[in-house]
């Protein structure tokens, strides 16, 4: 679904057999499938999902790439006619004799690039570098196999614009990314991302889940940005760790959506993220466009994917038709500075009677006036005004007979309202 300025996106945990590619691709594709009967537009999975994260020294063997390679050219089959929206999946890349752990964006049949991961955690109980190299200086092209295919782009500098109707940059980082000082994720939304797609396999052990929250809402909000992430699940080896499948979608510091962990099924995450509200939000926050910085290292290759395509295209792609009613998928409430908790609510009440309290009774003593005059109708307006001019008298120890309360009384009003 793409419209009235929402994008729908999704996050997805498949069930999982390591080292399985051809069992992990078919998971994958059923999932793409879901994702498809929802109009879910861009899908993102966990980290290395094609292979399993945990594989561990097998990552070095040739039979596990290659068959990494062959899923994903299932997966990419599979996307030119069966998923009409941008899928990024992850799996391990072998690249001029080193091996990088990537994103690989797909649409239509097309393998769009590969986005290297740029930060490898190598301490406590990660120790990617015995397997991987860090991205960060890549900007290559390969191809997947060396055969005769075009080579796509391999580099961690890279934005798709999806367009259907407006343009909506979209980036990636993969896991670590985002726990670094300066996330990738900072210097994409710099260069115009509005919706950043993170491929995780972040472990669970006490606590985690809660800062992993905290993490993806505050680079939300940093970023004034979409943020969906998608993190390992269950299925994963637990010779060493435990991954709970925790997938998150934030919106400019807020939290949309987020799945519950330790599914044994799989997972899959859908939410309307609302793109002309991030747009409006940066064009008011002056701040965000003064972070640019002339000869800004971050140059991203720009990648157009259309999402408009009613008849096939050169690669036999047809987005479906749609269907009859649009549901949306976010909730929109009717009363959004209302909190809806008594005890939430309460506190906010006191809050804002604690700061009109405060600006009147600055003006009072700035103005040497110990005597107001104020209309009180009986409305819930001026109610509150005398209440906040009784709490300003209370609190600057003035009496309460320097309040003159005028009433208005007409045809209209009742004894109880006058009283």
């Amino acid at each position: 679904m793409f419209a009235h300025g929402f994008l729908r996106v999704a996050a997805a945990v498949p069930r999982l057999r390591v080292a399985d590619c051809d069992e992990n691709a078919d998971r994958i594709i059923h999932l793409l499938e879901r994702a498809e009967t929802q109009q879910a537009k861009v899908v993102v999975f966990p980290e290395l999902c094609v292979t399993g994260y945990t594989c561990g020294d097998l990552f070095h063997h040739s039979s596990l790439l290659d068959q990494a390679r062959s899923a994903l050219k299932r997966i990419m089959n599979f996307s030119r006619h069966g998923f009409s929206g941008l899928a990024v999946v992850g799996l391990p890349v072998r690249h001029r004799g080193q091996l990088y752990n990537c994103a690989a964006a797909i649409h239509a049949g097309e393998l769009l690039a590969l986005i290297p991961k740029t930060y490898l955690p190598n301490y406590q109980e990660f120790y990617e570098d015995r397997w991987f190299h860090s991205g960060a200086l890549l900007d290559e092209k390969t191809s997947l196999s060396g055969e005769v295919e075009s080579p796509v782009p391999l580099t961690p500098e890279v934005l798709f614009v999806v367009d259907s109707p407006s343009k909506v940059p979209i980036g990636v980082e993969i896991c670590e990314d985002l726990w670094v000082p300066i996330p990738p994720s900072c210097a994409m939304a710099m260069a115009g991302a509005l919706v950043i797609l993170n491929l995780s396999a972040s472990n669970d052990i006490t606590g985690k889940a809660s800062y992993r929250r905290q993490l993806v809402q505050n680079q939300s909000g940093r970023c004034i940005a979409a943020y969906v992430y998608c993190s390992a699940g269950v299925h994963e080896s637990t010779t060493d760790l435990v991954f709970g499948g925790h997938c998150l979608i934030a919106e400019n510091g807020n939290l949309l959506a987020e799945s519950s962990r330790f599914n044994r099924d799989e997972t899959l995450l859908v939410v309307d993220v609302d793109i002309d509200r991030l747009t409006t939000d940066r064009q008011r926050m002056g701040t965000f466009h003064d972070c640019r910085r002339p000869g800004d290292a971050f140059s991203p290759r720009i990648i157009p994917v259309s999402l408009r395509s009613p008849q096939p295209s050169r690669l036999g792609f047809t987005t479906p038709r749609p269907a009859d009613k649009l549901v949306l998928l976010r909730p929109i409430d009717p009363h959004p500075f209302v909190p809806k908790g008594s005890a939430e609510l309460n506190d906010r009440c006191e809050e804002i009677f604690h700061i009109q309290v405060a600006g009147l009774a600055q003006r009072l003593e700035h103005i040497g006036a110990r005597n107001v005059v104020i209309g009180v109708s009986g409305g819930l307006d001026s109610t509150l005004a005398l209440l906040v001019a009784c709490r300003t008298f209370d609190t600057l120890g003035w009496p309460r007979d320097g309040i003159h309360g005028w009433t208005l009384p007409g045809f209209g009003t009742t004894e109880r309202t006058l009283t």
